[in-house]
């Protein structure tokens, strides 16, 4: 069988997937199903899985070892899955958001500051927490009751989000990079921090573009106030990429929104006590209920850095882990160490701290169970599919065909893979799921070294958050933006392209 068609039988997995999830609108869980059968089929008739490419292992027993290598990493990402959405789901229970919320909202009465605190910090700080769409179905509702239109709202948040979606849920995004490679979680984080800290700077101009366009009847913004969007900038992508190349993928989002928020609120407020102006309103909640509702975040902020930063814990934690092996097979956790572990901790602390009754902890996490059953099957089959592929040497194919045909110039499109990526499948997760493998694999084939093709991935996968079908759904949803969704698409599409391609444009002249 000749090299050109089995690539065109390779592809035809991934293929199936975009075209059942763009064209005919199923669901990840149905579509990845689906891949899964054709790329089994595939891999056992015209790669020889089981028999020719594992070596005699059988078709049987190369199945299983494949599915339960994407069970076991299903499992280690559900782990950060779910505590992450008890947290979002407790602090809604509680009221905690709403604390937090007009916090917010009473720094400024200003549409163009409240689109950068909420619409930028708040974005990116709930992202790094959480993630999952989370902060964008948070934010957008916000921005509706400032003042802004639901398209607009919509908008601003999902381009917002974007630069903090590769370390997104504690740093989700970056896993199923560091089990498919030999790379460091720090290596990776840097490797992708280096495209956004040198682009980042170009969303929060966006926003303040859109609000200008939004608030032009009333409101114009001179050259002066463009500085208000670059200062936030600086203000998050500084201490963003320090703790991405210092610490690892957990915290860059986390953090970044976290001290760059403290920055920017210190000046603001500087500024209006400077100029002798008043605050928005007179906030109804006082700093000890403000301290009580971002108790799991900063419950989660202190515990990463003690787990990351001091040795002797780092050490003892990474050494209790569950690790099994089978053939050719294998995965391994380390369970106290692991994001979902601190995560699940942070729940629990925050629930302790806002005194919240056992009845709304158990209703958060069996609100948040009922939820993750759909989430669940769609990880577990784009995983199979990515581990079966892999194993079948059909990455490997495509790999070598990609490389044939872009040559020296595939690093321009290697952030388009990523946004493909998330755009079919609807998550940065999933993304790198599907085509880590691919990068690596393509980079070995051209002689490149892997590491700024990988970060070309994790940046494109997050730039896909921006036009991603499932993300502008759900978001509008959460506004009740009905038959409008195509509009938040069309204000979205252009600074997505725009980004990915910069993106791909720093990745070539890395090589060049």
């Amino acid at each position: 069988m000749s090299s050109l068609l089995l690539a065109g039988l390779a592809a035809v997995p991934i293929i199936a997937i975009l075209v059942l999830m763009v064209g005919f609108r199923w669901s990840a869980a149905r579509s990845g199903s689906v891949g899964l059968l054709l790329a089994l089929g595939i891999a056992w008739f015209a790669f020889g899985y089981g028999t020719r490419v594992l070596l005699e292992l059988g078709v049987g027993v190369a199945t299983a070892g494949a599915l339960g290598e994407a069970l076991f990493l299903a499992l280690t990402i559900l782990w950060i899955i779910f505590p992450a959405l008890c947290i979002h789901e407790l602090q809604s229970r509680t009221g905690a958001i709403d604390v937090l919320r007009e916090a917010m909202g009473r720094l400024s009465d200003d549409p163009r500051i409240v689109a950068l605190l909420v619409a930028w910090f708040f974005v990116l700080f709930i992202e790094g927490a959480a993630g999952f769409g989370t902060s964008v179905a948070l934010a957008a509702p916000f921005l509706v009751s400032a003042g802004f239109g639901r398209v607009e709202a919509v908008s601003i948040a999902l381009i917002g989000h974007a630069v903090g979606v590769s370390f997104g849920a504690v740093g989700t995004p970056i896993l199923p990079q560091l089990a498919v490679t030999p790379f460091s979680g720090g290596e990776l984080a840097a490797a992708t921090a280096n495209y956004h800290v040198l682009l980042g700077w170009l969303m929060p101009l966006v926003v303040m573009w859109l609000v200008s366009r939004a608030f032009a009847g009333s409101r114009q913004i001179s050259l002066t106030q463009w500085l208000w969007p670059l200062f936030a900038a600086v203000a998050f992508l500084l201490p963003f990429y320090l703790i991405a190349v210092f610490i690892g993928p957990e915290l860059p989002t986390l953090g970044g929104a976290l001290l760059g928020a403290l920055i920017f609120v210190a000046v603001l407020v500087g500024l209006r006590r400077r100029e002798n102006r008043p605050q928005a309103g007179q906030l109804s909640a006082s700093g000890h209920q403000l301290l009580r509702a971002s108790a799991p975040y900063l419950a989660l902020v202190a515990l990463v850095l003690v787990t990351r930063l001091i040795t002797p814990i780092r050490e003892a934690l990474q050494g209790i882990t569950l690790a099994w092996q089978f053939e050719a097979f294998s995965g391994s956790m380390a369970v106290l160490y692991h994001p979902g572990t601190l995560l699940l901790l942070s729940f629990l602390i925050g629930a302790v701290c806002q005194r919240a009754a056992l009845a709304e902890v158990s209703a958060s996490a069996g609100q948040v169970l009922r939820r993750m059953v759909t989430v669940t099957l769609a990880l577990a089959a784009m995983l199979a599919l990515s581990r079966v592929m892999v194993h079948a040497q059909m990455i490997d194919t495509l790999a070598l065909a990609a490389a044939s045909a872009t040559g020296s110039t595939w690093p321009l499109f290697a952030p388009f893979v990523g946004v493909l990526g998330t755009f079919v499948t609807g998550s940065a997760t999933a993304s790198n799921i599907l085509f880590s493998d691919f990068q690596q694999a393509t980079a070995e084939r051209l002689g490149m070294p892997a590491l700024p093709l990988l970060g070309a991935q994790g940046f494109g996968a997050a730039v896909g958050n921006i036009i991603c079908p499932h993300n502008i759904v759900a978001a509008s949803a959460t506004v009740s933006l009905v038959g409008q969704e195509g509009e938040v698409l069309r204000r979205t599409l252009g600074p997505a392209l725009i980004y990915a391609l910069l993106g791909g444009m720093l990745a070539l002249w890395v090589f060049v």
